[in-house]
């Protein structure tokens, strides 16, 4: 890909990735999903907010937005970095949603939608992890600080030599520590809300 393309597919995938999905499937029944719950526009909060099927529509399409991008850097032909490069865009653009003035979620949907099909097994294997976490905790923070913790060592030991595969899931682990430093504070604090938890 020459420059130019591969500019112009990450401004594609940042723009894919700031539809915000939660508003839209809130909106339908209603709700303004900023003014409810955590007011966060992932799937965790419509869950919370509007039940467990506006919160899978939520969660596939984020992860959709993510799947499709590293899915084009794919057909384009792009490297492992670059095609981590443009999956990392659209969870950028989740999190910084240009529809929303910058604002946006926490990511994690999207980046598991950017594993399926970028690093199939570490995908599998954080999926597992933050199952095991949630279920057992109830959080879905300390769920997603856990896994994506875990997923630099996971993408070393299952994809061991690529350093295009390692450099993105560090920085997709970074941004999801990141965006979960409100729920970190609430996490030691002991006031962090459970998953379904309503106010």
């Amino acid at each position: 890909m020459d420059t130019a393309g591969v500019i112009l597919l990450l401004v594609m995938c940042f723009v894919l990735g700031s539809i915000p999905f939660g508003i839209i499937v809130a909106k339908s029944k209603g709700v303004d999903l900023k003014k409810v719950g955590s007011r966060n526009i992932g799937a965790t909060n419509v869950l919370r907010s509007l039940g467990k099927w506006p919160a899978l529509l939520t969660l596939m399409g984020d992860m959709l937005k993510g799947t499709i991008a590293v899915a084009a850097g794919s057909y384009f032909g792009a490297g492992s970095l670059l095609a981590g490069l443009f999956g990392f865009s659209a969870i950028l653009g989740h999190n910084f949603s240009f529809f929303l003035g910058f604002k946006g979620g926490k990511g994690v949907a999207t980046s598991l939608g950017v594993l399926i099909v970028y690093a199939p097994l570490a995908a599998l294997l954080t999926i597992v992890l933050w199952l095991g976490v949630a279920v057992s905790t109830k959080y879905s923070s300390l769920a997603a600080l856990v896994s994506f913790g875990l997923l630099p060592a996971s993408v070393f030991f299952l994809n061991p030599g690529d350093t295009g595969k390692m450099l993105t899931a560090i920085l997709i682990t970074a941004l999801i520590f990141f965006r979960h430093t409100d729920n970190i504070n609430h996490l030691i604090k002991g006031t962090e809300r459970k998953i379904g938890q309503r106010e």
